[in-house]
């Protein structure tokens, strides 16, 4: 059953975590991250909303490599119960698409609850001020509809936000699966 974004409040500071990258076993920490833009999209391999949008993830960290954004994924997803998002197999799937962006593992879930991160795909974009200016979807695209996938939504946030430009306030929620939260570790809503 689909789920839709929680809406985190825009102007919420940049949480901070120390993630592992699963391709490389380096740490990763969110503070760290340098730009005019950081984007923290919360993603993982098994659901059909995110096998749906990932040549556009693959289009967005190769457009924005070369610009002062900060792209991150992270996968919060319980491996024991989907083992396609172990990270392990984050990695292989990241490496066969090509992702030119971090793909962090969130063993513990915390960091998906300090976004309020409800399903996959969700997105994030915080400005030079480490504050929320966009969260939502990432265009009107969904298997079975038939529109294009171009992530006009959070490139327009993206982009916004690195030329210090307002980023619109209606803003629409991402659509996907629900976070597989490990039994016993349902946040609290």
């Amino acid at each position: 059953m689909a789920q839709t974004s929680t809406m985190l409040e825009l102007g919420t500071p940049l949480p901070d975590a120390t993630l592992t990258d699963v391709r490389t076993g380096g740490k990763v920490t969110l503070s760290e991250l340098e730009g005019d833009a950081f984007v923290v999209m919360f993603i993982c391999n098994h659901c059909p909303y995110v096998k749906h949008i990932q040549s556009g993830l693959v289009a967005l960290g190769e457009d924005y490599a070369d610009q002062p954004v900060s792209i991150v994924a992270v996968s919060s997803n319980d491996p024991e119960t989907y083992p396609d998002d172990a990270p392990d197999a984050l990695a292989r799937v990241a490496d066969e698409l090509g992702y030119r962006f971090p793909v962090l593992f969130d063993e513990g879930q915390d960091v998906a609850k300090a976004f309020t991160a409800a399903c996959t795909p969700d997105f994030f974009v915080f400005g030079p001020g480490r504050t929320l200016d966009y969260r939502g979807q990432f265009d009107d695209s969904r298997p079975g509809n038939d529109l294009e996938v171009t992530g006009v939504d959070l490139r327009a946030a993206i982009d916004a936000v690195s030329a210090q430009k307002e980023v619109p306030i209606e803003q629409r929620p991402s659509v996907g699966c629900g976070i597989k939260w490990r039994p016993g570790n349902e946040p609290a809503r």
